[in-house]
């Protein structure tokens, strides 16, 4: 059988990480959910989604294929079900389509051709950009169950102070040294080669990717996870990094959301609560307007390759698009639309040619490539959001 993750119905409302790739491309807890139903499915997966992203994430097909909506997380009786379907058979549940068999997966999905079947167990979707961060405590415990599940853990050195030991999990060529880690809140996962400073301050769940660094006297709340290459420093509150992102230096940041190849300047500062205590309201691309997230905490929400200056001030509540550049005194405005080069005083348009030579200094910073497949997304991403740059 083959396995492709489709990117569902809510591909804008998950703007701005999903600009840049595929629904099962988001990260939360320590997997991406395409990695999750790898592991699940014990299978390679493909990806249908918009075509300008086809060449990053492409579309394998066979006779028999499940597509399976991207948004959906697995966990045993989804799995379950999804794998006995046959064809001609579609899963639902009350907001549409989990999966379906089909011989022609290139194709739109139309409900009226397939047979419904309904699933009734428990599931969580991803179908919000405030859902990445609400939901990482309990996706971490998934994730670190399925990853640790019949393996043992490094040993964890004697220098450290800590509780709940069996909750803790560290890979091979991690390092970990004169830091206290209290598990008792939640698992922490130290992943393959990662680097944990000494005096690191961590209160579970925490998921420190591989090759992910923990700067040196960091303070973490957990639920928090630095995906592969970032690093991560400051005052940490319930924040996911996709990957290769830094926030390394002091300032405070708080349940939110980066991106990759983001970086957050030194004592710069997100707001997580209003004043007035109020919920918070979010800037959603599907509606061009703000909408009711529900929630008192929200802090912010930043795409793949924008940067922030030193002391900047975020308010509770800011999306920022890709490839932003934002700096200055004052308070930038909580939405700010991708390729937007300023602050407080004002902004302007960030060429893609600036743009470009900066996302192509930091990954080689990586050892990794800017290529050609990397510049045709963001070039598309800059027309496809030229309409909000109305400075």
């Amino acid at each position: 059988m083959n396995y492709i993750l489709s990117d569902g119905n809510h591909r804008e409302d998950l703007f701005p990480f999903t600009l840049t790739r595929p629904v099962a491309g988001i990260r939360i807890g320590i997997l991406t959910i395409a990695e999750k139903w790898e592991k699940w499915l014990k299978a390679p997966v493909s990806f249908r989604t918009e075509d300008y992203l086809s060449e990053k994430f492409p579309l394998r097909t066979n006779d028999q294929n499940i597509v399976i909506n991207g948004s959906y997380l697995p966990n045993s009786a989804l799995v379950q079900a999804v794998q006995k379907l046959k064809m001609g058979e579609v899963l639902m549940d009350n907001d549409g389509y989990i999966a379906y068999v089909t011989d022609r997966p290139e194709m739109q999905f139309e409900a009226s051709s397939y047979i419904a079947v309904p699933f009734t167990g428990s599931v969580l979707a991803i179908r919000k950009t405030w859902d990445i961060f609400s939901n990482n405590a309990v996706v971490l415990q998934s994730d670190f169950d399925l990853v640790t599940k019949g393996r043992k853990s490094e040993p964890i050195p004697d220098t450290n102070q800590v509780k709940n030991p069996e909750n803790i999990f560290i890979e091979e060529g991690a390092v970990v040294d004169f830091c206290i880690l209290n598990a008792s809140t939640g698992p922490i996962y130290i992943g393959k080669n990662a680097l944990m400073m000494e005096g690191c301050t961590v209160r579970g769940g925490l998921a420190l990717c591989d090759n992910a660094i923990l700067k040196m006297g960091a303070k973490i709340y957990g639920a928090v996870t630095a995906g592969p290459g970032s690093k991560l420093g400051g005052e940490v509150n319930n924040a996911v990094l996709f990957a290769n992102s830094n926030k390394g230096h002091d300032g405070f940041l708080g349940n939110s959301v980066l991106g990759e190849w983001c970086n957050i300047g030194a004592d710069t500062n997100t707001s997580n609560l209003k004043n007035n205590y109020a919920p918070v309201r979010l800037w959603n691309y599907k509606i061009e307007g703000f909408e009711k997230t529900g929630l008192q905490f929200c802090g912010l929400m930043m795409g793949d390759h924008s940067k922030c200056g030193i002391n900047v001030m975020f308010n509770t509540g800011t999306v920022v698009g890709v490839s932003a550049n934002i700096f200055g005194s004052g308070f930038p405005r909580n939405f700010i639309p991708s390729f937007s080069w300023g602050g407080a005083s004002g902004y302007t348009t960030f060429r893609t040619n600036k743009a470009f030579e900066v996302a192509e200094a930091m990954m080689k910073r990586r050892n990794m490539e800017f290529n050609g497949t990397e510049a045709k997304i963001l070039e598309h991403v800059f027309e496809l959001t030229q309409k909000w740059r109305n400075f």
